[in-house]
C-alpha cells in the first residue's frame, strides 16, 4: 500500500459535487498475509459503518439529511480508507438528486465497485433512525474492573492464556484503543468476545487488549488480529469478536468476525456511540 496516495492526514479540498473517484480502496489481503490468512478464511462476518453527517439537495435544491448504514461483507476484496469515505460522502452535499432512491442506488453502486464485493446500504430519516436504534447494554462480563498492573503498551499476543474446563461465556472491555495506520490518531472501542472453549484467563485478556494502545492498524485489521490471536493462543472451538468503535468525522466503523452460525452480525449501538 502506497501511503503517499492516501488522502488521510493531508490538507485536502472538500468537494462540493458528487465524485466517486474520491473513494480509496485498500486490499484486505495486505494485512491478512501478515496474519498468515491465505485461502479459506477462519471466520465470516461484516463491517458496519454508520454515517451521521449525510446530506444532499433534492430536485428543488432543498437540503436533505439522513443517517446512512453500510454493511461491507468480510469477503469484499477491499476496505475503504475512512477519510476518503468521508470526502466521498461530502461530495453529495451540493449535488441534486431527484429522489432518495437515486442517492441509495448511487451509494450502493459506488461502494460495491470500490470494495469489489457486496455492500448493502440503508438510508434513514432521523425519525426512522430514532425509532429503530436504541443504546444496547451487552449481556457480557466486563473485565475492566480487574485490578491489573500494566507496564507494557506495545502489542503482546503472547500475554493470552487459557486452560482448564471448557466454558461458554461473553466478555467485554471498554479499554481497547488502537491508532490509525497512517496518522496514528487514536481509535477507541468497546470489544465484545464470545467464545466456547478452554477458560480464557481474564487478566491476561485484559493485558492483551491494553497492549493495542500503541498499535497502528485500521479497525477491521485489529479485529481480525484479535480473532487470530485468540484462536492461536486460547484455541476456542467457537469464537466471535465484535468491536464497536467511537465515531470520527461523523463515521463509526464496527467490524464483526465469527466462526459460528450461532451469532449473527447485528448493528447494535453502545453508550459511547
Amino acid at each position: 500500500m502506497n501511503h503517499d496516495d492516501i488522502p488521510l492526514g493531508k490538507d485536502v479540498g472538500y468537494p462540493e459535487q458528487y465524485d466517486p473517484s474520491l473513494l480509496f480502496p485498500v486490499a484486505r489481503q495486505l494485512k491478512r498475509d501478515e496474519l498468515g490468512l491465505k485461502g479459506s478464511l477462519p471466520f465470516h462476518g461484516s463491517d458496519f459503518w454508520n454515517a451521521y453527517e449525510m446530506s444532499w439537495l433534492n430536485a428543488k435544491g432543498k437540503p436533505q439529511v439522513a443517517i446512512g448504514v453500510f454493511e461491507f461483507a468480510h469477503d469484499t476484496v477491499n476496505i475503504i480508507e475512512s477519510k476518503s469515505f468521508k470526502l466521498y460522502l461530502n461530495s453529495y452535499n451540493q449535488t441534486r438528486f431527484e429522489h432518495w432512491e437515486a442517492v441509495l442506488e448511487s451509494l450502493q453502486h459506488d461502494l460495491s465497485k470500490a470494495a469489489e464485493g457486496t455492500v448493502s446500504v440503508q438510508l434513514f430519516t432521523l425519525e426512522q433512525y430514532r425509532q429503530q436504534v436504541a443504546i444496547t447494554e451487552p449481556e457480557s462480563v466486563l473485565i475492566d474492573e480487574i485490578d491489573v498492573e500494566v507496564s507494557n503498551y506495545d502489542y503482546q499476543p503472547s500475554a493470552l492464556m487459557a486452560q482448564g474446563e471448557v466454558v461458554q461465556e461473553s466478555l467485554q472491555s471498554d479499554l481497547l484503543k488502537s491508532n490509525c495506520l497512517i496518522t496514528s490518531q487514536p481509535d477507541w472501542a468497546t470489544v465484545l468476545i464470545d467464545y466456547r472453549g478452554p477458560k480464557i484467563d481474564r487478566e491476561s485478556l485484559l493485558k492483551y487488549l491494553i497492549s493495542f494502545r500503541n498499535h497502528n492498524e485500521f479497525h477491521e485489521q485489529c479485529v481480525e488480529r484479535i480473532f487470530v490471536d485468540l484462536m492461536k493462543y486460547c484455541q476456542p472451538q467457537e469464537l466471535t469478536v465484535y468491536a464497536r468503535y467511537t465515531r470520527r468525522g461523523g463515521l463509526d466503523i464496527n467490524p464483526f468476525r465469527t466462526n459460528t452460525t450461532a451469532h449473527k452480525a447485528q448493528n447494535i449501538r453502545l453508550v459511547r456511540q
